[in-house]
């Protein structure tokens, strides 16, 4: 007996759409799929939530000093003629950033592994879109709702059959 379902593909397409279908679950909160796909994608899904509750709290904060360029009240970088070319003006800030330790880093490659980047549209602004970073969406907003869990961090609830195929749809979410 196998360990995991073939699910009719190739093994690329196979893993190409347990990515996706992980990836909109997570940013989404759930997802609507077949009973088969929904049962692989809990593995992968309920494995990247166990990784960022075991890593939320792994960092450490550091002060680094960055170079920001200065704005003008529109907005604009403020530039400045400096032997007949044009030079942006930049001011030393001091920044406090979060500096993943060792465990933490090598949880956030393993789920770069799996994710796909996300891109959703900028409120208030048509035909605009910004990446989301997943990885940090699971370390802050995922990871803390299941601290204190021990597993089952999804939910496969069945809607009924579908109407082509009469596969058997269900309702995949976050608990």
């Amino acid at each position: 007996m196998a360990g995991y379902r073939k699910l009719s593909r190739t093994a690329s397409q196979r893993k190409a759409l347990l990515r996706s279908q992980a990836t909109a679950l997570l940013f989404h909160g759930k997802i609507i799929t077949t009973e088969s796909k929904a049962k692989e994608v809990r593995k992968i899904a309920e494995h990247l939530i166990a990784l960022g509750v075991k890593e939320k709290d792994n960092f450490e904060m550091v002060k680094v000093t960055a170079k920001v360029p200065r704005k003008d009240k529109d907005g604009k970088r403020v530039k400045e003629v400096v032997d007949g070319k044009k030079v942006t003006l930049f001011d030393e800030v001091e920044k406090e950033i979060k500096k993943d330790l060792p465990s933490r880093l090598h949880a956030r490659r393993e789920m770069l592994k799996v994710l796909y980047p996300v891109k959703a549209p900028v409120e208030g602004k048509a035909k605009k879109v910004q990446e989301v970073d997943m990885v940090a969406k699971i370390f802050d907003e995922i990871a803390p709702k299941y601290a204190n869990r021990n597993g089952g961090y999804t939910r496969i609830v069945k809607i009924g059959q579908r109407k082509g195929d009469a596969a058997m749809k269900v309702l995949l979410e976050l608990v």
